[in-house]
């Protein structure tokens, strides 16, 4: 196998000479894949919601609102979100058009209309990508984005900036896993993430992976991006903790047997949540694309389970519709 990785650094181990890897052991075997896909084509999973599409989206949807000039998260569906700190606005990992696919007429579709669009989003001074998948990196509202805001600053893991160099992005800053970038008062760090990255058959994890953390001085936020569960996460939280608020993903995890390495469930996530000494969570990663085999419907339905069943009657975790806002309103850190 050709050695291809330039960022390679025989210290950390999430780098290998030919990309990068995840530095917890995998617990898939060979013909796994195919094994998913044979029991959800039988099964013909995933199922719709339990009152159908459109009362999912009446429930789950609504316009996104973005008067006024306070702090505040606005979460877009799936993964994407946008942050209003101090009169600037940071997009993460944004997906606004109706496929997450290489092509517009083929794969995963998406089941509720996004609540916005890239012309009525306000000036975009920072876009964080965590990976390169269809889901988090979408070709058609990059596009759109670098010619509608020239001065845009993309922050990307290890490997990403080459892609962006067919758009009119002028300004790409590459992290690896604990490296950060500072723009005013606000400092983004690239954070760890057991995930892979691949858009084409022949750059499997050629690019790396991660989650994000925001300290701005009045907001400490984190973002897991995509990840399977791993203790690493939790000292992310010893690190650049503790988090005033954190997006924690609860969709994509069915069946759990194929998906638990890769993606959090409900119950991953609550755990995460008490490790993290209990921020505010927006639930994120469901509710727009079938990657799995869950019904739409089912995360936040898991979600609540998994809070009873750890005991936790109250707790923090703010169960939002797509395009919803929510206030920063806290303490700022010292």
């Amino acid at each position: 196998m050709k050695k291809n990785n330039k960022y390679y650094d025989a210290s950390k181990a999430h780098h290998t000479p030919w990309g990068f890897t995840n530095p917890e052991p995998s617990l898939r075997k060979a013909g796994d894949l195919k094994r998913w896909q044979d029991q959800r084509k039988k099964q013909g999973l995933p199922k719709p919601p339990q009152a159908g599409y459109e009362q999912f989206i009446q429930q789950w949807w609504q316009a996104a609102d973005l008067s006024g000039d306070h702090d505040s998260i606005w979460w877009l569906g799936h993964a994407s979100i946008l942050l209003r700190l101090g009169g600037r606005y940071v997009l993460i990992d944004p997906v606004l058009s109706s496929r997450a696919s290489p092509v517009n007429f083929y794969g995963p579709k998406r089941k509720t209309p996004p609540p916005l669009t890239v012309q009525q989003l306000p000036t975009i001074d920072v876009v964080l990508i965590s990976h390169n998948h269809y889901d988090h990196l979408d070709r058609l509202t990059i596009s759109e984005l670098t010619k509608r805001f020239r001065g845009i600053t993309f922050v990307v893991p290890l490997g990403l900036k080459q892609w962006f160099s067919h758009y009119p992005a002028k300004r790409v800053v590459e992290l690896d896993w604990w490296d950060s970038f500072t723009l005013d008062t606000t400092t983004f760090y690239a954070t760890p993430a057991r995930h892979w990255s691949m858009r084409t058959p022949w750059d499997h994890n050629h690019s790396l992976w991660c989650g994000w953390v925001i300290h701005h001085p009045e907001l400490r936020f984190y973002f897991t991006g995509d990840t399977g569960y791993s203790e690493r996460l939790v000292e992310i939280g010893t690190r650049l903790g503790p988090f005033d608020i954190a997006a924690l993903p609860i969709g994509a995890y069915a069946p759990r047997w194929f998906m638990q390495e890769k993606h959090m469930d409900p119950q991953h996530s609550v755990r995460l949540y008490q490790q993290l000494n209990q921020p505010r969570v927006i639930p994120m990663h469901w509710g727009v694309f079938e990657l799995a085999d869950e019904s739409l419907d089912e995360p936040p339905q898991q979600l609540m389970q998994a809070l009873s069943d750890a005991g936790l009657e109250q707790h923090n975790f703010d169960l939002m519709k797509i395009g919803q806002r929510l206030d920063v309103k806290c303490v700022p850190n010292e």
